[in-house]
Parts: C-alpha cells; sequence; structure tokens
C-alpha cells in the first residue's frame, strides 16, 4: 500500500488489464464507425428525397425548393458526419487530447 491508501500494484504491465484496454479501444472504434454508417445513411436518405421532389414534381416550386434544400442538407450531414468520425477516431488513438468534458 502507498501513502493514498491505494494497491501500489502497476497496472500497466498486467496482462489482463492489457487486453481489456485493447478490447475497448476496439470497441469505441466499432461504435465510431456504427455512428459514420448512420450518418451516411441518413444523407443518403435526404439526396434521395430531394431527388425525388425534383424529379417527379418539378411543376411545383416549392417541392422542387424543397428538393434543393434536401441534398444540400445531405452535403451537409455527410460533411458533419465525416468531421466527427474523423475526429473521434484521432482521439481514439490518442493523438488529440478531449479537453475536459467538452466535444472535439
Amino acid at each position: 500500500m502507498n501513502d493514498s491508501g491505494l494497491s501500489s500494484k502497476d497496472t500497466s504491465t498486467d496482462p489482463a488489464s492489457t487486453v481489456r484496454d485493447e478490447l475497448a479501444i476496439i470497441r469505441t472504434h466499432l461504435a465510431n464507425e456504427r455512428t459514420f454508417l448512420a450518418y451516411i445513411r441518413t444523407a443518403l436518405m435526404l439526396a434521395g428525397t430531394g431527388g425525388t421532389l425534383i424529379k417527379f414534381f418539378s411543376d411545383d416550386a416549392a417541392l422542387k425548393a424543397t428538393g434543393y434544400v434536401s441534398i444540400v442538407g445531405a452535403i451537409g450531414v455527410l460533411t458533419i458526419g465525416l468531421i466527427r468520425f474523423r475526429r473521434s477516431a484521432l482521439r481514439a488513438e490518442g493523438l488529440i487530447r478531449d479537453p475536459a468534458g467538452q466535444d472535439v
């Protein structure tokens, strides 16, 4: 026991701890990929809806404008998803630090 009353066992060389840490990193990467795929799915849905509105309702100006806005939204969602995916991947790899509970 050390001065703080905690065990002085070094967990950095503990094989079980190392395996747990590696598995946690793998789970984090898989969750990050699932989230990115959800962004892609949402962007494809928005783009498909926009394309449908433009193609089949081209005589109605309001629906045509909604279609264009939907496509622009799809590009925005995909861009945001890509940025968040990359930042989360870098954070999980330890290349950037997550400042005190704030989203990077």
